[in-house]
């Protein structure tokens, strides 16, 4: 699977909008070359350069089979109109926020944005706010592809 945003390049900066520093609003994003047999997506967003250790941004699954494509400005709820759910997030292992929320690191050098979506063989019957970790250990055994976009933001 390939997986782009019509916001920015592959390893290039992630726009303002799409940050604590402007309107924090999710990125458009766009994935083809799916395989056959997916049931659903799960997509992740961390920072793994973040001071404390990997920072989570969003968590969203329950995404559909036929999904091909998230709008930019995705609204903060647990269930989107899609019927895709949205995870707890921003933090390192204490999360309080559903939703996204963007790029935020302390002044310095750029970090680093992993959007990564799995495609999977399930459909995910977790309730909404569950942890990357949560979401992790439930995906275990049906990841068929996975596909990652790198975004970069500094302050």
């Amino acid at each position: 699977m390939e997986l782009v945003s019509s916001a920015f390049d592959v390893g290039g900066r992630i726009p303002t909008d799409h940050t604590c520093d402007g309107e924090d609003i999710s990125p458009p994003l766009k994935w083809d070359d799916v395989p056959e047999g997916v049931e659903s997506f799960a997509l992740i967003m961390d920072d793994p350069d973040a001071p404390p250790g990997t920072w989570v941004h969003w968590v969203l699954y329950a995404l559909p089979a036929d999904a091909r494509s998230l709008e930019a400005n995705l609204p903060k709820t647990e269930i989107l109109d899609t019927g895709a759910i949205q995870g707890a997030c921003w933090g390192v292992s204490s999360y309080s926020r559903v939703g996204y929320y963007g790029p935020c690191p302390p002044p310095g050098g750029p970090h680093r944005y992993f959007f990564r979506l799995f495609a999977l063989d399930t459909k995910l019957e977790l309730p909404p706010g569950q942890t990357t970790d949560e979401l992790l250990r439930a995906m275990e055994g049906h990841v068929l592809a996975r596909a990652e976009l790198i975004g970069r933001y500094g302050r």
